[in-house]
């Protein structure tokens, strides 16, 4: 199997690689299928009674079996094997497509899981992605010590009118004054 599929017998063992090749074919045909595919392969069964009866679909298929899905608790069972059917996926598509007869890319990928695993077990899952997505804090609200006069003109969207000659608002707006006795209006 190390002559085959070095980087994938590295990541899921001997027994599990040889499986995957065997239910899809070929490493060829393996390294065609999309990482969510080879998370639930042998599973097919199990994926269309749920998807016939709506309910949820397997997390996991052959890669359940697979010695490093095996060694954590049955809560992040599902986490670690869609992590590990991702690097898997990555691994067949070197094996089948590359040229490279070392399993580098699967040593390295392996100690990569087994850190973010131990990290996971430890419940520090802000360390694994480094940005915290998961444990977000929210820094405290500072309150301004500006305590200027809020100008009304200033806040405004609306174009604001133009105002006359006259001293008044323009349009209807307009003030007249009173003229002289026979009711005429000087502007």
């Amino acid at each position: 199997m190390m002559a085959v599929a070095p980087n994938l017998t590295v990541l899921v063992g001997e027994l599990v690689g040889a499986r995957l090749i065997a239910h899809a074919g070929s490493l060829l045909n393996l390294a065609k299928h999309p990482s969510s595919t080879v998370q639930i392969l042998g599973a097919e069964k199990a994926l269309f009674r749920a998807m016939k009866t709506k309910h949820d679909t397997p997390k996991y298929g052959l890669i359940y079996h697979s010695a490093l899905v095996g060694q954590t608790s049955a809560k992040l069972k599902g986490k670690i094997s869609r992590m590990l059917a991702s690097k898997a996926a990555l691994a067949i598509r070197v094996d089948a497509l590359g040229e490279d007869t070392q399993a580098t890319l699967g040593l390295e990928q392996r100690a990569d899981l087994e850190r973010k695993f131990a990290l996971l077990e430890q419940n520090a899952s802000k360390r694994i992605s480094g940005s915290g997505k998961m444990q977000a804090k929210f820094e405290k609200y500072q309150k301004n010590t500006d305590n200027g006069q809020f100008n009304q003109d200033q806040a405004s969207t609306l174009p604001q009118k133009r105002h006359s000659d006259f001293g008044g608002r323009g349009g209807a707006n307009k003030r007249f004054k009173r003229g002289n006795a026979n009711n005429s209006f000087v502007v």
